[in-house]
């Protein structure tokens, strides 16, 4: 059966196709350029991480974040090349290795890399929502929009496994004066 979320989507998106497109503005490449570079630094990250970690839980989350990552990076690069505008530079890509391999002042720990992940959502979130506000063009706009419930999504994913494993980091209580506590 067919989700009738995706069906609103695509019938957004053939209707925005008819809008006049006007060159991007400068807001808009520095948002796409920015959060291409977030994405690619993350996709990095998420290698690094899976050459440490043996947590299978977190296997499958890196995997996923990666996969997340590349596709709304080829994205990103694909409609940069077809407006034009060249591509950020990448940092170098990490070779495999074996996470017992790693000497122990060097390896992240589980809860380090999980919480990079969780930190690198937020970015990404705080990035789509702010470029989405500064974006004109109709197309550029469902694409934000689309990177932004992707990432909203994999964020619920991943706050649940940290805060199963008891790695959520959460801020103090605040408790105003004279409240019970």
């Amino acid at each position: 059966m067919p989700n009738p979320l995706e069906a609103v989507w695509h019938t957004l998106k053939t209707l925005v196709d008819k809008d006049p497109k006007a060159p991007l503005h400068v807001g808009e490449v520095m948002g796409l350029w920015t959060y291409l570079t977030i994405l690619n630094e993350a996709i990095q990250y998420e290698k690094m991480g899976l050459n440490t970690t043996t947590d299978e839980d977190l296997k499958r989350l890196l995997t996923d974040a990666k996969k997340l990552c590349e596709n709304q990076s080829r994205k990103i690069s694909a409609f940069l090349q077809k407006e034009g505008i060249p591509m950020p530079p990448t940092t170098q890509q990490k070779p495999n290795s074996e996470p017992n391999d790693i000497p122990l002042g060097v390896k992240l720990t589980d809860d380090e890399i999980a919480n990079g992940i969780s930190i690198k959502i937020a970015a990404a979130g705080t990035e789509c929502a702010m470029a989405n506000s500064q974006t004109i063009r109709t197309d550029v706009g469902l694409m934000w929009t689309e990177f932004y419930a992707e990432v909203i999504t994999f964020g619920a994913t991943t706050k649940a496994l940290l805060r199963k494993r008891g790695w959520l980091k959460v801020p103090p209580y605040y408790y105003p004066p004279g409240m019970p506590q």
